[in-house]
């Protein structure tokens, strides 16, 4: 369907790509992946047509209707949710447009008669356009746009709601409603997951799997790209090579593969270094002319093996805490409300007993607004409660993350000031090894905070956690901004951490392998649940 075929694109002296080639098949699933910086969202680009190619081919067969979602959410206000999400349904909603502006014109011809020509003409017009409209599911837009909104979390009360009242989070879930809507011939999505909250994922994963048209996406959500994929093209070393198979195939294929190249590039080394030494050997001798000349054309002509360099991760580990009490923390008919406009209290829980006990990994799941984020808050001492009590129990030290968390940092300050006030103690060397751990090196320490990406943010917020040494981890939503490869050294620091844990995550990977505890809030309740977040969907029924 389409075809980029030996492209090659660079940006000043920077090469992303010399010489690729890859093909989008129809219905195929595509997992984009490669480090940051190697040119997956400028592929997506390229095949909008926003940037040109330096060289090489790019074929799109004509009327290929492309759905693009990118992280850059565009002007939205002066319609209601709903309106916006149709309006971005693209040829569509010009036709639906365009067939009541005839049925108008229809209703007023008793007024304004038209001459029998005119009126052919018009309503030759009103039947093409309603078999394309009805071959284009035009007249099912309304019911799918509210399916697709309810299904990412706005509520349908919410759908005629001015789009300006919205946050930035959610004009990003109605961007994606509106491509969904559009129901192209080729997806593409740029971290769609970004935003959006378990209950969410679930439903757009199930989506996507029913979407016929192809797909190719970046995710940084290992559970959904498995999912959903059924081959990797991975971006990187300037160039773009394909694995046919899910991320999970994708990462031992590709150790295969470099320990392959690895091996090749040895034995050329081997053979270079003889071919070498001989030619160093006899250049001097005419006797061995005719051979020496040999070798060197034979090695000019030496297509030279490259080991692409390895992409830098995250490296840490939290260091072994000072024991807790056996009870870290203990929930007696703890409640929690919040005001509303018209001076009522709403609740969002009440009446939560549990205990959290020394060496516990808890996952705190329920949908979004079920008040998972509030009761951290009130573990972490943030937040106090309306009713019951919570009480940490002796000698627990906390460590508490939150998306909060990012907005906590100071501006002005650079991520080595940042890390050093915390701990004034230490060495500028200890804090510097700290910061390169975080991939922090060099000059980048004396980045301002006030410049760095939100997935840089969430690594000076870790490396704050990691200064002093505690027992009790609180994270909330810590995967966020991290890519699979940092969020899987994440996971495992969080394994092999010798304390307690409580996590609220989006991530299904990340709770299945960290957590062997659940609380659900949900219905202003909270249930517990014995056993791993595996367990936890088994029973409760999840279908997930």
């Amino acid at each position: 369907m389409i075809h980029l075929t030996n492209i090659s694109k660079q940006y000043g002296t920077r090469v992303l790509y010399t010489g690729a080639s890859f093909q989008i098949q129809p219905g195929e699933k595509i997992g984009l992946v490669g480090p940051n910086g190697a040119g997956k969202s400028t592929i997506f680009r390229i095949i909008v047509g926003e940037e040109g190619v330096d060289s090489g081919v790019v074929s799109i067969p004509e009327k290929t209707v492309i759905g693009y979602f990118s992280q850059e959410v565009g002007e939205m206000r002066g319609r209601s949710v709903l309106e916006e999400v149709k309006a971005g349904a693209g040829r569509v909603a010009k036709i639906g447009e365009e067939i009541a502006k005839i049925e108008k014109r229809l209703q007023d011809s008793e007024a304004n008669p038209m001459d029998e020509d005119e009126m052919t003409k018009v309503l030759e017009r009103y039947g093409e356009l309603q078999l394309e409209f009805e071959s284009r599911s035009g007249y099912d837009l309304d019911s799918r746009a509210k399916e697709v909104l309810t299904g990412l979390g706005i509520h349908p009360e919410d759908h005629h709601r001015p789009v300006e009242t919205f946050s930035g989070g959610w004009k990003m879930r109605i961007a994606l409603a509106q491509i969904l809507v559009l129901n192209p011939d080729v997806l593409l999505m740029d971290e769609p997951t970004n935003h959006l909250d378990l209950e969410s994922i679930i439903w757009l994963e199930a989506w996507m799997k029913a979407f016929k048209g192809s797909l190719v996406m970046t995710s940084h959500d290992r559970d959904f790209m498995n999912n959903l994929v059924d081959r990797i093209v991975e971006v990187a070393g300037k160039t773009i090579t394909s694995y046919s198979g899910d991320y999970d195939f994708y990462e031992r294929e590709r150790e295969i593969r470099r320990e392959q190249l690895l091996s090749a590039y040895k034995s050329q080394q081997s053979m270079l270094a003889k071919e070498e030494e001989f030619i160093a050997r006899f250049a001097a001798r005419a006797s061995h002319a005719a051979q020496v000349q040999s070798r060197v054309k034979k090695l000019e002509k030496l297509d030279k093996i490259e080991i692409p360099p390895d992409e830098r991760v995250m490296k840490f580990e939290f260091s072994k805490p000072p024991r807790s009490g056996n009870d870290v923390v203990k929930m007696r008919d703890l409640g929690k409300s919040w005001p509303k406009s018209d001076g009522t209290q709403r609740f969002v829980f009440q009446g939560a007993t549990a205990v959290v006990k020394r060496l516990d990994r808890v996952a705190v799941v329920g949908v979004n607004g079920a008040g998972k984020s509030t009761l951290l808050k009130i573990m972490a001492g943030q937040v106090e409660p309306t009713l019951g009590e919570c009480q940490v129990g002796a000698s627990v030290s906390t460590g508490y993350f939150s998306q909060h968390s990012l907005e906590v940092l100071n501006s002005n300050k650079t991520i080595m000031d940042e890390i050093h006030d915390r701990i004034p103690e230490a060495s500028i060397g200890f804090v510097r090894n700290l910061l390169g751990a975080f991939l922090f090196s060099g000059d980048d320490v004396e980045k301002k905070i006030a410049v760095l990406s939100g997935g840089e943010k969430t690594r000076v917020v870790l490396a704050t956690i990691l200064c002093k040494p505690v027992n009790f981890l609180i994270l909330d939503e810590p995967t966020n901004h991290l890519d699979i490869k940092s969020r899987e050294i994440l996971m495992t620091a969080v394994k092999e951490f010798e304390g307690t844990v409580v996590i609220v995550s989006h991530d299904r990977h990340f709770l299945r392998e960290t957590t062997n505890r659940v609380f659900e809030v949900d219905h202003g309740e909270i249930r517990i649940y014995e056993g791993s977040y595996t367990e936890y969907l088994a029973r409760a029924g999840a279908g997930r």
